[in-house]
C-alpha cells in the first residue's frame, strides 16, 4: 500500500512553537500530529460507538417494558467498583 499525505495544517507562529515544546526527545512533528490524529480517530469511533449501545438499550427497554430505576443502576456499579 501507498503512503499518502494528509493536507497541509496551517497554523500561528505561536501554536507551532507550543506544538514544537511538547515534542518528545527524537519525536517528529509528523509524528506527533499522526499520532493525535490517530488519538481522535479512536475517540470518535469510540463516542458513536457508545451512543448506538445506549439508542439500542433505549429501544430495547421501550420494546420490553423494562426500565431501571437509576439509584439501582447507581448502587451496582458502586458494588462493581469495591470489588476491584
Amino acid at each position: 500500500m501507498k503512503n499518502t499525505t494528509l493536507p497541509a495544517l496551517r497554523v500561528s507562529d505561536g501554536f507551532r512553537h507550543q506544538v514544537e515544546q511538547a515534542l518528545g526527545e527524537g519525536e517528529t512533528l509528523s509524528a506527533f500530529i499522526e499520532d493525535a490524529v490517530r488519538h481522535e480517530i479512536d475517540r470518535r469511533q469510540a463516542r458513536a460507538e457508545f451512543l448506538a449501545r445506549g439508542l439500542e438499550s433505549a429501544r430495547n427497554a421501550r420494546e420490553t417494558d423494562e426500565y431501571y430505576p437509576a439509584q439501582s443502576v447507581l448502587d451496582d456499579l458502586d458494588r462493581l467498583l469495591s470489588k476491584q
